[in-house]
């Protein structure tokens, strides 16, 4: 790793610890799947999750998306439960359950009281192996995710900038694609996709089930025997390593979508706790995420948007956990009178100076009681001890590094600051985040054609003849904006004498659109609907 940073190369230095972990039990059946049991008995309640070693990383080109599919459909029905029964079951149990599908992963979980574990392993072993697949309900799910990525992405101009941003700084690593998936491969599932996918990857020995709560460690193993230990495993079959090319310059984009603020993101490529070459390299990019985006008190907030004044908001973040290498990320948004070259030459100054000046003592102490009072808070919920354990497990880190998670952060932190006061510092030869190798996504907002229309009455002709061609349009749909007016309304021209009409007593031309379907004369259709 390349890094103008100072040079950590001992992590065992015992400097701090969080201490209180609670022990970690873990049971493997004889079908592979791994059990893991943390006890935790200030409340009785109980987390069950089950996580999947497939994600959106998984997937082949034409499929993207399809982990996440899959996991909607996982709700559909068994052979013994019917669709719908699986969340009724839990209710009627006083439980809460849902999933989520990341890049790495797919996981189910449930939040019981402690004494109905069984109701919930018992679900959960059913929907494993004996899935049932219907084209009446896939279809019902389609329209779900297909609006799911409507309201996420499409409509959401930050999202929608980030999914571009992904795309373009890969070249061919699977990161590139949503976790969504893609609108044309979405549009194309079937059930014979989704069956093979399941058969695929659910089954026992591609599982982790993780348990923390108020419970008692030797009866989970053996209920979770009872319920998961007949199930037959299958034979996983390991996909090929997908590694990103070496990028040979920088890439840039603007990404044209409807906004009222401009915004930036940049991002340079960077190896996660698993690609590492060695493990201090992670623990001091998160150190350097700290830094800049550490509170109001960082550099980023501090310099540029209270000193400079050239941001009014402005982050710093990078993956530490990733299955496969990741990016470390900035984003931006310009303040008023301020452009985004502004910001970018603004950004790239900070990461040169991460690159030319040692960070000080005090930001090396504000990011350690940072890092404590994160340990010490996350274990406050079941359900963050539970996940942080099934997340390393199922991305190939192992649950052991659940304590030198943050422990590693702090033990280099500890390193840092005896170099700091000891002045033996070591500098990298040359800085990781490469000014000559970034990815800079820039956002251009622009006012739609259906932005410009809502609120106001809106008169449609599909009449041509010299009248429009004065007004520069030439022969297609018109919209007439009516300004001043409330409403969404659309009424349609007999003729070009009535637009004449209007154009005189003070209507004005709006965009040249082609609507999907003209109305009838006459007919009154909401845009907007």
């Amino acid at each position: 790793m390349n890094k103008q940073l100072l040079y950590a190369v001992l992590l065992s230095l015992p400097v701090f610890t969080c201490g209180g972990a609670t022990k970690v039990s873990e049971k493997i059946l004889n079908n592979g799947l791994k059990i893991l049991v943390k006890e935790d008995h200030r409340s009785p309640v109980v987390v069950s999750q089950v996580w999947y070693k497939v994600g959106s990383s998984y997937e082949p080109g034409g499929m993207t998306g399809i982990s996440h599919m899959l996991e909607h459909m996982m709700f559909k029905g068994t052979d013994k439960h019917a669709p719908g029964e699986f969340s009724r079951i839990i209710a009627e149990n006083g439980g809460e359950e849902n999933a989520f599908t990341g890049q790495d992963y797919t996981a189910y979980f449930q939040t019981m009281e402690a004494s109905r574990l069984a109701v919930s392993f018992e679900l959960e072993a059913d929907r494993m192996r004996n899935l049932h697949l219907l084209a009446d309900e896939l279809k019902k799910e389609l329209q779900v995710v297909t609006e799911e990525r409507r309201m996420r992405t499409d409509d959401n101009p930050q999202a929608k900038m980030l999914e571009h941003f992904m795309s373009t700084a890969y070249s061919n690593s699977p990161y590139k694609h949503p976790v969504i998936g893609w609108p044309a491969d979405i549009a194309n599932y079937s059930i014979d996709d989704l069956q093979a996918w399941y058969q695929r990857w659910y089954a026992p020995n591609n599982a982790t089930l993780v348990v923390v709560g108020d419970v008692d460690t030797p009866s989970v193993f053996a209920l979770a025997e009872q319920f998961f230990g007949n199930l037959k495993p299958s034979d996983i079959k390991a996909i090929k390593p997908q590694t990103e090319i070496e990028q040979l310059g920088v890439r840039k984009m603007k990404v044209k979508v409807p906004a009222k603020l401009p915004s930036l993101m940049m991002g340079y490529k960077a190896p996660s706790l698993k690609t590492a070459e060695q493990e201090w390299e992670a623990y001091a990019l998160e150190v350097l995420a700290g830094v800049l985006d550490g509170g109001s008190s960082a550099r980023l907030t501090s310099g540029l948007v209270r000193g400079k004044q050239i941001a009014v908001s402005v982050g710093a973040g990078y993956g530490l956990t990733t299955r496969l290498s990741d990016l470390f990320q900035l984003e931006a948004t310009p303040a008023e009178g301020k452009t985004v070259a502004d910001l970018e030459t603004a950004l790239k100054e900070e990461i040169v100076k991460l690159q030319s000046e040692l960070v000080n003592s005090d930001e090396l102490q504000r990011i350690k009681a940072q890092v404590m009072a994160s340990a010490v808070y996350e274990r406050d919920s079941n359900f963050y001890q539970a996940m942080q354990l099934g997340m390393l497990e199922t991305v190939g880190l192992g649950w052991q590094k659940e304590d030198q998670f943050s422990d590693g952060t702090l033990r280099l932190l500890g390193l840092l600051w005896s170099l700091l006061e000891s002045d033996s510092l070591l500098l990298l030869e040359e800085p990781e985040l490469s000014l000559n190798a970034g990815i800079v996504a820039q956002m251009a907002p622009f006012i739609s054609k259906m932005q410009r229309t809502r609120r106001r009455q809106v008169l449609v002709s599909s009449h041509s003849d010299a009248l429009l061609s004065e007004q520069g349009i030439d022969g297609r749909e018109v919209l007439l904006l009516i300004p001043g007016k409330e409403g969404t309304e659309v009424k349609v021209a007999a003729d070009i004498a009535e637009v004449r009409a209007l154009l005189e007593s003070g209507f004005t031309v709006g965009e040249v659109v082609l609507p999907r379907t003209r109305p009838n004369t006459d007919q009154q259709w909401n845009l907007f609907e």
